[in-house]
């Protein structure tokens, strides 16, 4: 099945269509403007205040020997040419820019109903192996590797912190993962949720630390800043850190722990 919009395409322009060969440069003209160009215009020289456009510009079909059309492919151009020969229609394109070149040779009766030259979708024959045909030796030539190459910057100008396999991540700090809790609430259960992360506390509420950080412990034991090297191993040694942090209210006391008789 033939894109859609060539349907109301061919209703604009029927009156235009007078030789088989007219359908056949529509349908091939909508399969370009499907992968993103814009029509600017039927000259190979670009004009003053050139616009694109969905439509086939006046005078597309003047010359039924020769078709010649220019495509708008964001900075480049294309220039398409339909050439009519016994029978048959060689289209050549050619990328302006960097003169790359692909072509297509099509039986005209292979895919054209001479009877039915207004009538969709009457008109086309065969219309899956044209677009195969056109896709393959016309359009993935000159539009495949254009692709990759916009492909290859999206990737190239992605931000370097934008890495979501790096655990911990290297996002700015004003980036909340999804499970932490919005600025100024207290994370109760952080820690459960993030188990890679490095906050304190678990699901249960603390009262006498609500909204307060506990200080972290010191992995150093108090050495100087730069008394170990940047990545080498270096076990803990003494009591962790100068600020012991106070009991934990979760602990208990046992049963008469006041009691000077037990």
């Amino acid at each position: 099945m033939a894109s859609p919009g060539l349907e109301l395409l061919l209703t604009l322009v029927s009156p235009d269509i007078t030789r088989p060969q007219d359908p056949l440069v529509c349908f091939i003209h909508w399969e370009l403007i499907s992968h993103g160009l814009r029509c600017l215009g039927i000259s190979e020289q670009a004009g003053a205040q050139e616009t694109g456009t969905e439509r086939l510009p006046d005078g597309w079909a003047n010359n039924k020997e020769l078709y010649t059309l220019r495509y708008g492919h964001g900075i480049s151009q294309i220039l398409l040419k339909a050439l009519t020969v016994e029978g048959t229609v060689i289209i050549n394109a050619m990328e302006l820019q960097s003169e790359k070149v692909s072509d297509v040779t099509l039986n005209i009766e292979d895919f054209i109903d001479n009877a039915h030259l207004k009538q969709y979708p009457s008109v086309y024959k065969n219309p899956a192996e044209l677009k195969r045909q056109l896709e393959a030796k016309l359009l993935s030539p000159l539009l495949g590797a254009k692709k990759e190459t916009v492909r290859a910057e999206r990737v190239r100008d992605r931000p370097a912190h934008d890495d979501p396999l790096r655990v911990p991540t290297r996002a700015p700090a004003s980036h909340h993962p999804p499970w932490t809790d919005p600025p100024g609430h207290f994370p109760y259960g952080a820690a459960d949720l993030d188990p890679l992360g490095v906050r304190s506390g678990g699901m249960i509420m603390d009262p006498f630390q609500s909204g307060r950080t506990r200080p972290r412990p010191d992995p150093l034991g108090g050495l100087p800043s730069g008394a170990v090297p940047p990545g080498a191993r270096f076990d803990p040694f003494g009591p962790i850190g100068s600020g012991r942090p106070t009991p934990d209210p979760d602990h208990l006391p046992p049963p008469g722990y006041d009691d000077m008789f037990m």
